[in-house]
């Protein structure tokens, strides 16, 4: 299986070359469609010499990404695979002329019919020139972010002229190992300002995925890099030994109203830079309902709020 383009954030120019070397060493290849977003209107998938290509509609075609889900798109396959389709009872999924003979493997072979309307609505109302439009304005935003904060965060990887694709990494581990600050103390400043942080520590351990898509428009973005930079400024006050990051607003971060608004303040900056740290904030401010968790810790340590099964039985009972 590859993904194209790479999670990495680039376009790999010798995709085809590496298709026909697994077909000449006897395997075939599956392309997964994560990052279509970078390629509908530009690139035809059939074309790159993979036997399969799965098109996921979550993220390219209007359809929610978090939650696990859901993973749902059509699987197309090369003609030599047809007859390993999963098969339906139901003329009306199967029709004859597919020639499927695999065992039905979903009750809905055709995907969710309460989510696929979203798509084809969108598809629809955007057509042919307003898919390319929205791919090429994903690359776009995505070279702007990576050119913008290149001087402060280097960019860990880049493809063919210096360009990345719909996604960049930023590498913030040369920074954690001469200051401590993490990608997570990052990604947890970021709430500070009203943003969610990119995907921390994926598909690089240490790193930050910035992936803008199409839907941010110029000022959102220019709203996450003057965050970004004003980070920078304060991991460089770290660099400098001015604070150290166990006492920085970046340690600290979120920071909470009543954190703020309390009657004593025992951190080593000020409460302005805690909330306010760019002017805009003072105009159009988030307030995060809580500090900082140990995500680690709940990831690992799962605990049960429901109540005893005896319970349970009981309010059943009763209703």
């Amino acid at each position: 299986m590859i993904t194209y383009p790479s999670t990495h954030g680039v376009f790999e120019e010798h995709v085809g070359e590496v298709c026909a070397a697994v077909h000449e060493a006897g395997g075939q290849v599956y392309i997964d469609g994560a990052n279509l977003n970078a390629l509908v209107g530009i690139a035809k998938p059939g074309h790159f010499g993979g036997d399969v290509s799965h098109l996921n509609l979550h993220k390219t075609f209007c359809i929610p990404h978090g939650g696990g889900g859901p993973g749902v798109g059509p699987v197309a396959v090369a003609q030599h695979l047809v007859p390993f389709l999963p098969g339906s009872d139901a003329p009306v999924q199967s029709p004859a002329e597919l020639a499927r003979t695999g065992a039905p493997v979903s009750a809905a072979p055709y995907g969710s019919a309460g989510i696929l309307p979203i798509s084809w609505a969108y598809i629809a109302l955007m057509g042919h020139e307003g898919l390319r439009r929205a791919t090429e304005t994903a690359v776009l935003a995505a070279n702007y972010v990576a050119a913008r904060l290149e001087p402060h965060f280097p960019v860990l990887y880049r493809g063919p002229g210096g360009l990345v694709a719909h996604e960049c990494i930023l590498d913030i581990r040369p920074l954690t190992a001469t200051t401590g600050v993490t990608a997570e103390d990052i990604a947890k400043r970021l709430i500070d300002f009203g943003i969610h942080a990119p995907t921390m520590s994926f598909p690089v351990a240490g790193t930050l995925m910035v992936e803008p898509t199409e839907s941010e428009d110029l000022g959102e973005i220019d709203r996450f890099i003057e965050a970004m930079v004003t980070i920078r400024e304060e991991i460089a006050a770290i660099e400098r030994g001015e604070i150290a990051a166990e006492d920085s607003a970046l340690r600290h971060a979120p920071h909470t109203v009543a954190m703020i608004a309390a009657d004593s303040w025992a951190q080593a900056y000020s409460r302005e830079q805690a909330a306010f740290p760019v002017r805009a904030l003072r105009v159009d401010k988030y307030w995060p309902p809580v500090r900082r968790i140990d995500n680690a810790h709940g990831d690992r340590n799962l605990v049960c709020a429901c109540p005893p099964l005896g319970e349970y039985e009981d309010v059943t009972h009763e209703r």
